[in-house]
Order: C-alpha cells, then sequence, then structure tokens
C-alpha cells in the first residue's frame, strides 16, 4: 500500500505519528468492513450444510485479528522514518502478526477436523469406517498443530535481529550440543513420525479392542505421543506410540468387532454328549447376546479322568461373547448338575481286599494296633 501521500505535508514525528494513527484507524475500518463482508459471503455459500458453515465461521472469526494486524503492518511499512517508536512497533506488529496467522491456521485444522468428525460419527453400530476416519483425523491434525507451531515460533525468532542472531550462533556452536540434543529428540521425533504411520496404515484405531501386556481394553484416545487404553477395570494404560510399531499386540476389532467366544467343560465319560449339545442349541437359541452365526460343540480332548467338550458361538463384539460365555456356563453346569449329576468329573478309587486277612484289612483302614 502506497501511502506517500499521505505524508508529504509531515514536518515532524508528533504529525507524523498522528497521521499513522489516523491513517491506521481507517486500516482497522477497513479491515473490520472486509472481514465481514467475507463472512457474509461464506455463510451464503455453505448456506444448507450446517457443519461447513459452523467451520468456516469458526476459521473466519479468528482470522478477524489477522487480517487487522496485515493492515495495521502495510500502513507502518509506508510510515515515514521519524515516526515516533515506528521500529518497536513495527516489530511487536509483525510478531504479533506471525502469531495471530499461527492461531488463524490452527483454528482451521481443528475446525476441519471437527466437521470431519461430526460427518462421520462413529457412535454406531458399524462404525469401523468412522473409526478409521476419526483415527486418521485426530493423528494428523495433532501432528498438522506440532508443525504450525513449529513454524510460527520459527518465524517469530526470524522477524527479530536478536533472535536471529542468536539462532546463529546456537548453529555455530553446535558440535557436541547438537549430538546430545539430536539423542534427547529422538523418542519426541519416534513417537512423531510412528504416529503419522499410525495415522495412514492404522494398526490401531480409536475404540479398537486390543490386548496389550496381557490387558484387555479399548483404545480412548491417540495423542501425539501415545495412546490411552482404557482396560476392563477402568483403568488406564499409557501406551507410547512408538512401542505399537516395534512391538506384536492383538488388535480383536482390526477388520471387524466380530467374534467367536469358547466354553470348556469337563465331564465324565459316561455323560451323553448328545443331549449335552441339544441342550446347548435350545439354550442358545434363547439368548439375545447370540448372533446366530456360531454354535458348535465339539469333544477336543480327553484324559484318564475326564473329557473335555468345547461350546463355540459367535458375538457381534468382544464384550458380549463374554457375557454369553458366562450366560452359557453358568447355564450348562446346573444343567448337568441337575440331570446328569454323575457326569460331573470325579476321582475314581477302587480298594480290593487282599484275601480272608481280614486284620490285614482293618490294619489298612484304621492303621496299626496301639501297644
Amino acid at each position: 500500500m502506497d501511502l506517500d501521500f499521505l505524508y508529504k505535508m509531515n514536518e515532524g514525528p508528533l504529525r507524523s505519528g498522528l497521521i499513522v494513527i489516523g491513517v491506521s484507524l481507517v486500516a482497522i475500518a477497513l479491515a473490520v468492513l472486509l472481514h465481514r463482508m467475507g463472512t457474509m459471503l461464506v455463510r451464503r455459500l455453505a448456506r444448507g450444510h450446517p457443519f461447513t458453515m459452523t467451520a468456516t465461521e469458526v476459521a473466519y472469526n479468528s482470522g478477524r485479528t489477522c487480517l487487522i494486524l496485515f493492515m495495521l503492518r502495510l500502513v507502518l511499512t509506508g510510515a515515514p522514518d521519524n515516526t515516533p517508536g515506528l521500529t518497536s512497533v513495527s516489530y511487536l506488529t509483525s510478531v504479533a502478526l506471525v502469531l495471530a496467522l499461527t492461531w488463524f491456521l490452527m483454528r482451521c485444522v481443528k475446525s476441519v477436523s471437527v466437521t470431519v468428525i461430526k460427518l462421520n460419527p462413529y457412535d454406531v453400530a458399524d462404525n469401523l469406517r468412522a473409526r478409521r476416519i476419526l483415527t486418521q483425523t485426530r493423528v494428523l491434525s495433532r501432528s498438522a498443530y506440532f508443525i504450525i507451531a513449529l513454524l510460527g515460533l520459527s518465524f517469530v525468532l526470524l522477524t527479530l535481529p536478536g533472535a536471529r542472531q542468536f539462532g546463529a550462533s546456537l548453529l555455530a556452536s553446535a558440535g557436541v550440543a547438537g549430538i546430545v540434543a539430536g539423542i534427547a529428540a529422538k523418542p519426541v521425533l519416534g513417537n512423531f513420525f510412528a504416529g503419522l504411520q499410525i495415522a495412514f496404515s492404522q494398526p490401531i484405531r480409536i475404540d479398537d479392542v486390543l490386548i496389550v501386556k496381557g490387558e484387555w481394553g479399548r483404545v480412548e484416545e491417540i495423542t501425539g505421543t501415545f495412546v490411552v487404553v482404557k482396560i476392563w477395570d477402568e483403568r488406564r494404560m499409557i501406551v507410547p506410540l512408538q512401542w505399537f510399531i516395534e512391538n506384536p499386540f492383538e488388535n480383536w476389532t482390526h477388520t471387524s468387532a466380530t467374534i467367536l467366544g469358547t466354553v470348556f467343560l469337563w465331564l465324565d465319560f459316561s455323560v451323553p454328549a448328545q443331549e449335552i449339545r441339544a441342550e446347548f442349541e435350545r439354550v442358545l437359541r434363547t439368548l439375545p447376546l447370540w448372533d446366530k452365526r456360531v454354535c458348535v460343540m465339539h469333544v477336543t480332548d480327553a484324559s484318564e479322568r475326564s473329557m473335555q467338550i468345547r461350546l463355540l458361538v459367535s458375538a457381534v463384539d468382544s464384550g458380549s461373547a463374554f457375557d454369553l460365555r458366562c450366560q452359557i456356563r453358568e447355564h450348562m453346569i446346573g444343567f448337568i448338575a441337575r440331570h446328569y449329576p454323575g457326569a460331573l468329573p470325579r476321582l475314581r478309587a477302587e480298594l480290593e481286599p487282599m484275601g480272608n486277612n481280614a486284620d490285614a484289612l482293618d490294619t489298612i483302614i484304621d492303621g496299626p494296633p496301639r501297644q
């Protein structure tokens, strides 16, 4: 913006300052007017799309400050050199503009992520696609926050002459300090790149059911450095992002939440397997937790004392499968105890008489006679 025509009549610092203040007020008013016109235009374009309208309004509301500071920076660029406090005000305006732009970009990222999450709700039955999008959105948005904040801080330091000299001296004295800093930053950078890898390859997602270090839990949150796993007893396990890249773990909902559950029973050989199978199939049809996919009974093992029966069932998710297994186990044990009490595992023993010597048998049972 060429403002020389406003400063030709300037004869002193005081008059220059007054002119700069007046032009600044006009620039602020113009910035507010332009911002309001832009907001009205965006609202008209986003009409009928409530989520999109909310996101754009958030971004434009935070952009008002950026536009005002940008107009002020143009005014200060064309101000006379003898304006009182020009250098200090210019530096402060530049730093404020960089910070405002950084905040504006972070608000834009947040508004876009919120809009994407609202457009893909994951509190539904079939939420595999929604959880995939939710995980990518949260991890990528946090990575974008980190990059934007880093760039904003860098531009702030480059704006100030003293900071540029300080940065140059730091680069000149790198050496061992640089190696130490690199080693110290390795976990942070490792988790950062692990977060990007998880966002794109997605070995885990929000609300996935995992077995981590022998614990069953759900992924409650994925941050920029760690994953919060909510264990079944409401404890929280905090696991670094890089751990999921370097170590094996179980993901029960990677492709689908459906799962098979097993119930093992150890019964006597005299139990009628067909009767047990018929009762198992009958009671399973009455349980609402069964998804009607798998209902199988097998005799999977036998020892010298009993045989092992496996009841295999299916459910829509791991929580339903656990409750279903408990219900089946409770019912089948009660059924066998009522109808086939001799079928429960027993320890058999047999005593053989030792000829006609009753005294020897009494000795074995009661012990030797006391003297």
